[in-house]
């Protein structure tokens, strides 16, 4: 039995949202030891080397030109500015804060696909991101720290949610000539390219950084970059870019439950409150109205 195109592109979905989840759990090891711009680098090159291996197998040539725009839009501004960004952002605010802020990316994705791409914004996708947004409030409010926040660092958070929609904004358009796996590594490329400035200090910070922070900066680049982009691709070119990004409000909740997992961190209530807030919401922006039973016409009287 064949599974419907609708229920693949949902289990890709699925999988972004796993691994972006697991990415801040690795990003916690990778960016003790990695400046902001080394780590995206170092992410980056490993995510276009794996994504290039898959090219080869799957025998995969350059993107058409009609495609290269998006491509080349969303590799600048969602894979190379959005991670640099977002790693320093992170370095100035707590976890909470930087969750918080950045999760206003739903929300101008739905207004941008809205005015650039035609996107319809159904009550029930504004409905379930309103639910999704208020659990993400209460998830950042909760993980908040006594440190404070600096202004340098949501300012920061900010322009992340600002490419991170822009990005998957541009990319809409180019899956319509190209292919997720082509998209996904060559928006990897030009991401990698663009940040190669960071390429010296890559190898300084490389040189004293303990293997596990290492191989957490690899995996980023294998799972987080090559796989879960891909996959992310993979399920846009199927749905509106509103409803995908509506879907990653589920991250923070699986954040909260990774933390739990594999940190020891216990959430408390109003943590575990916020989390299923995200994912009631986003059950509901992704949830369809049942049709109208169609009524069979009564069968006409005999004379």
């Amino acid at each position: 039995m064949r599974t419907p195109p609708s229920r693949l592109a949902a289990g890709a979905a699925l999988v972004s949202v796993l691994l972006w989840a697991s990415a801040f759990v690795s990003i916690r090891s990778a960016g003790a030891a990695y400046s902001p711009g080394a780590l995206a680098l170092g992410r980056l090159l490993a995510g276009s080397l794996t994504l290039g291996v898959f090219c080869l197998v799957r025998r995969e040539g350059p993107p058409p030109r009609s495609a290269w725009r998006g491509i080349a839009i969303s590799g600048l501004l969602w894979f190379g500015f959005y991670m640099v960004v977002l790693n320093w952002g992170e370095r100035q605010v707590d976890a909470g804060t930087a969750a918080l802020v950045v999760n206003i990316g739903p929300i101008l994705i739905a207004l941008l696909s809205s005015r650039l791409l035609g996107d319809a914004m159904p009550p029930r996708l504004l409905t379930g991101m309103a639910v999704s947004f208020a659990g993400a409030v209460t998830v950042g409010v909760s993980m908040s720290g006594d440190g404070g926040s600096s202004v340098l660092g949501v300012a920061l958070c900010v322009l992340a949610a600002m490419a991170y929609a822009s990005g998957v904004v541009a990319q809409k358009p180019a899956l319509r000539t190209a292919s997720a796996l082509q998209v996904t590594t060559f928006g990897c490329l030009v991401g990698a390219v663009a940040c190669l400035p960071f390429a010296g200090q890559l190898v300084h910070d490389a040189a004293g950084a303990p293997l596990s922070a290492t191989l957490n900066m690899v995996y980023l680049g294998v799972f987080p970059t090559a796989l879960a982009f891909t996959t992310w691709a993979y399920a846009l070119a199927r749905t509106t870019a509103s409803r995908m990004g509506a879907t990653t409000y589920a991250v923070p909740a699986l954040v909260v439950l990774m933390s739990w997992l594999f940190l020891g961190e216990v959430p408390g209530l109003l943590t575990l409150g916020g989390g299923a807030l995200c994912l009631a919401g986003v059950a509901v922006s992704r949830s369809r109205p049942r049709r109208a039973p169609v009524l069979e016409p009564a069968p006409a009287p005999r004379a």
